[in-house]
């Protein structure tokens, strides 16, 4: 059964590559969703998917890319029905 989780990351998580390397996780383990930068310095990721598959992309979500530090995933609430596609990167 799918489930659609959504997190808040923080850190030193944007200009390092965080889009591009949770883009890419989620599209190995066959994700639906999307990931952006928000105003505040954090990246926002809305996801879709069975359940133990998000648990590991959470594992993915909380290392990061090399370049960049993870100090904080937060599972935040997410309303709405939103259709899920390949997992994109969301500017603005």
């Amino acid at each position: 059964m799918k489930e659609r989780r959504a997190y808040r990351i923080s850190g030193i998580v944007q200009g390092v590559g965080f889009r591009y390397f949770t883009r890419n996780e989620a599209r190995s383990l066959g994700l639906g969703g999307w990931v952006c930068n928000r105003p505040d310095g954090s990246v926002e990721v809305q996801v879709e998917g069975e359940k133990n598959v998000l648990s590991r992309f959470e594992s993915q979500l909380k290392q990061g890319p090399p370049s960049g530090e993870v100090n904080q995933v937060s599972r935040i609430d997410v309303d709405g029905d939103e259709r899920f596609g390949e997992f994109e990167i969301r500017f603005g």
